[in-house]
């Protein structure tokens, strides 16, 4: 398992199975892709939360788009978070648990 966001291209790596249930995680039929964008634009949303009171935003300058390349960036960086985040919630959603649970005794 991968404990850091670096290198990319293993950011969203997990195990095959989750070792307190035993329920397998690679089930997963990339649709987590959803959730990923809600998750994108809440934090686009959350960006102007911040930036509306302390920049204010105005057609009439350029502040829109100092805003939008300000959270376009926050979300870029936040990204393999995002990514993480969004499989983990997936799997929690979607992905029932079955009847090959592992039990305490199994332990």
């Amino acid at each position: 398992m991968n404990k850091s966001i670096f290198p990319l291209n293993k950011c969203l790596a997990l195990k095959d199975e989750c070792e307190i249930c035993g329920e397998k995680m690679k089930s997963e039929s990339n649709n987590g892709g959803g959730i990923n964008y809600a998750l994108s634009m809440m934090l686009f949303f959350l960006n102007l939360l911040w930036y509306w009171p302390i920049f204010g935003l105005s057609y009439k300058d350029n502040s829109v788009f100092y805003y939008l390349g300000t959270s376009t960036l926050v979300v870029l960086l936040m990204q393999p978070y995002l990514m993480r985040l969004s499989r983990m919630l997936y799997l929690y959603f979607y992905i029932g648990f079955g009847h090959s649970r592992r039990t305490a005794v199994d332990h």
